[in-house]
């Protein structure tokens, strides 16, 4: 999946992954002169192509050997069922099987570039012994599809080697013939490439123009046959991607396992933040204001003119921090959101910001209470952004609903260059988001503008 992070300013950097039709895992980028040619042009001489074709080459040879196995060890192990033994050879057919499946991974991820994750292992029961290893390796599902793999890519990986080594080597063999047509008339006796013949007459390739001709055959074949490489490989994509990666259960277990880590930090830290926010602003100033009122109580009797003012200090850090103490509310969920909806809120934040923001939220109903105090939440820190970085002159809110999605987007018109990095806030939002399926998209450009799209799932209230 291709992804692109940007940062504002200076302060962050950028940085780019791209997906199948670019580098990726560290396999470099193309030459600046060689990226300069069409892609239909420098195709035939891309390290990906050469790359793809000695994958193709590579998989016969170990799919006939995956193939024999799978199919030798699985015979055998079924034939010998009536007996105790055909269990152990099922339980080593399916562990060998596994074997081969990490060898494809490796090399799809050599090769092509796949990174495909490890599945779960198999977990026998504790203090099980050889028995409990061979059941749980018998139930493993995901041993089961290594199996199906080793059967289902012989016949595919046979028809991807035939054609690409035909048209690989056809192609360039055409293409370079006017390089080595020479050999005909010296050493073989006739007068070029035959292209037909019976005992009545013959057709040689050996005048100028069907050489040049044969040539320009041959050239298009040349730039063909990187592109139909690419589509055996995509098929082989699937199959390593959907037979020998974990299985979606057990992905979306380690993706909730990862979400369930990053919302467990996020609420630390949060009340880390309210703690500080509690212990450096209004306890201290209520401490002050105790102080305060002590010292004016004493000098009551003493200097009331003193106490008075005393007294009238006190009152305005009273006021000061019942102020703190409503935008620590505020920051932890603000009452306007719970009573009037996401509009008001979204509107309410856009007056504190320190550009003109104009918000449009177009819902007929509200979502959830978390996923709107989330979508809350996601606004007020983009629009800090923008107060802080951007250097903008106007920003626009826009909330709305798209089937099953609740769609954020914010922009500003600001100097561009924002960056998910590690480190930065929108990294630290982004990771939010994903704790809850959301997804945050940031487009910007290094001159500008910047606009940021958030994705949440819609809940009903």
């Amino acid at each position: 999946m291709a992804s692109q992070q940007y940062g504002y300013g200076d302060e962050y950097a950028y940085s780019y992954s791209y997906d199948d039709h670019g580098p990726q895992h560290g396999q470099g980028t193309p030459r600046r002169g060689l990226n300069r040619l069409p892609a239909w042009l420098r195709a035939p001489i891309e390290g990906r192509t050469w790359r793809e074709f000695c994958y193709q080459l590579l998989s016969l040879p170990i799919s006939i050997v995956f193939f024999v196995w799978s199919v030798t060890m699985v015979s055998l192990g079924a034939g010998l069922l009536i007996t105790f033994i055909g269990v152990p050879v099922l339980a080593a057919a399916l562990a060998g099987a596994r074997g081969f499946g990490a060898l494809e991974r490796s090399r799809a991820r050599g090769l092509l570039g796949l990174d495909v994750g490890t599945p779960e292992p198999v977990r026998p029961r504790r203090g099980g012994g050889p028995l409990a290893w061979m059941g749980a390796t018998l139930k493993s599902g995901v041993s089961w599809r290594h199996l199906l793999y080793g059967v289902l890519h012989f016949p595919w990986a046979t028809f991807a080697f035939s054609v690409s080594l035909a048209l690989w080597t056809t192609g360039w063999a055409l293409f370079t013939y006017p390089l080595w047509q020479w050999v005909f008339p010296m050493y073989a006796g006739q007068a070029g490439l035959q292209l037909y013949g019976d005992d009545a007459h013959s057709v040689y390739l050996n005048n100028p123009f069907e050489i040049t001709l044969t040539s320009l055959v041959g050239l298009l074949l040349v730039l063909a046959t990187p592109w139909i490489i690419r589509g055996l490989t995509t098929v082989d994509r699937l199959m390593v991607g959907g037979l020998l990666g974990p299985s979606r259960l057990a992905s979306r277990v380690v993706e909730l396992e990862s979400d369930r880590g990053v919302v467990v930090d996020t609420a630390a830290a949060d009340l880390r933040r309210i703690e500080r926010d509690l212990h450096d602003g209004a306890q201290a100033r209520l401490v002050n204001l105790a102080m305060d009122l002590g010292l004016a109580k004493e000098k009551l009797t003493e200097d009331p003119e003193a106490a008075a003012r005393m007294v009238d200090e006190a009152h305005g850090e009273v006021k000061t921090a019942l102020q703190e103490l409503r935008d620590l509310a505020r920051g932890i969920h603000p009452a306007v959101l719970t009573d009037r909806g996401l509009d008001a809120a979204l509107s309410a934040v856009a007056s504190r910001c320190t550009v003109p923001v104009t918000v449009d939220a177009d819902l007929a109903e509200r979502p959830a209470p978390a996923i709107e105090g989330i979508a809350y939440f996601t606004v007020s820190e983009l629009l800090q952004n923008v107060s802080k970085h951007s250097r903008a002159t106007r920003a626009t809110v826009d909330v709305w609903r798209s089937g099953d999605r609740l769609m954020l987007q914010v922009q500003d018109n600001g100097v561009g260059g924002a960056a998910a990095d590690g480190g930065s806030g929108l990294a630290g939002l982004a990771e939010r988001l994903d704790a809850v399926d959301g997804i945050l998209l940031i487009d910007s450009p290094a001159a500008g503008p910047t606009r940021v799209t958030a994705e949440l799932p819609w809940r009903r209230a």
